[in-house]
């Protein structure tokens, strides 16, 4: 299910997608023929409150509904080896996990680890969050992140991992490929298991009364950092 118009508007773009159903305002339909002047799907004409009706009246869907399969998930395998990667460690909230799949796609990372459980699922309100960057990230599902981890490790990736007790600071890691950088959970961070098998852990130095940052805006600022030119 995916509403607004940067999720829908991607989605309709990506040839990987297979949709169901298109509900689009006359005036939303307008602006994406604009951009789009052949739509995958047929849509459906109507009011905004028909789309309301749908989400509830609190959604920002601006005259967008779509329902859509999931994308295919692309094997941990398969990921290159000049790979840019994240990986949650039980990142479960859908708004922090779309933020930084949108600013994966921002920052050109090549696909995004997570577990099977402990992870949230592709929602809508993940992709609005996401603002279309689901369609440019593909989530890579596994079984085991520290498993994932070693294999990653064997493969000649460095790991990274964010830590805001961690004795390395940002600014002494220079950007590398392939690298996997390793995100935990809000609070609880990094597990330990998780920690022993990053090669490097890593905090970023604020200087304010609040030391601390939420995920999203941590791995904003981490991967711009291992993106710059060395």
């Amino acid at each position: 299910m995916l509403y607004g118009w940067h999720p829908v508007s991607q989605a309709l773009a990506n040839a990987g997608r297979r949709f169901h159903r298109l509900l689009a305002t006359e005036n939303a339909l307008i602006r994406l023929n604009e951009v789009l002047p052949s739509l995958p799907v047929e849509p459906e004409i109507v009011r905004p409150g028909a789309i309301d009706r749908l989400l509830g009246p609190d959604a920002v869907h601006q005259g967008l509904y779509a329902e859509a399969d999931p994308l295919e998930a692309p094997a941990l395998d398969a990921m290159p080896d000049d790979a840019l990667l994240l990986a949650f460690d039980q990142i479960t909230d859908p708004h922090n996990v779309g933020a930084i799949v949108r600013t994966a796609a921002a920052f050109g990372v090549t696909a995004i680890v997570t577990t099977a459980r402990h992870s949230p699922n592709a929602t809508g309100v993940m992709a609005k969050s996401a603002s279309g960057g689901l369609e440019h990230v593909p989530l890579v599902v596994v079984r085991n992140l520290a498993e994932a981890l070693i294999e990653l490790g064997e493969r000649g990736f460095t790991r990274i991992g964010l830590d805001s007790d961690a004795g390395t600071s940002l600014d002494g890691v220079r950007p590398r490929r392939p690298a996997v950088l390793v995100l935990g959970a809000e609070g609880k961070g990094l597990r330990q298991r998780t920690r022993e098998c990053c090669d490097v852990l890593v905090r970023i130095d604020a200087v304010g009364a609040i030391r601390s940052l939420n995920v999203s805006n941590a791995a904003a600022i981490t991967l711009y950092a291992l993106t710059r030119p060395a």
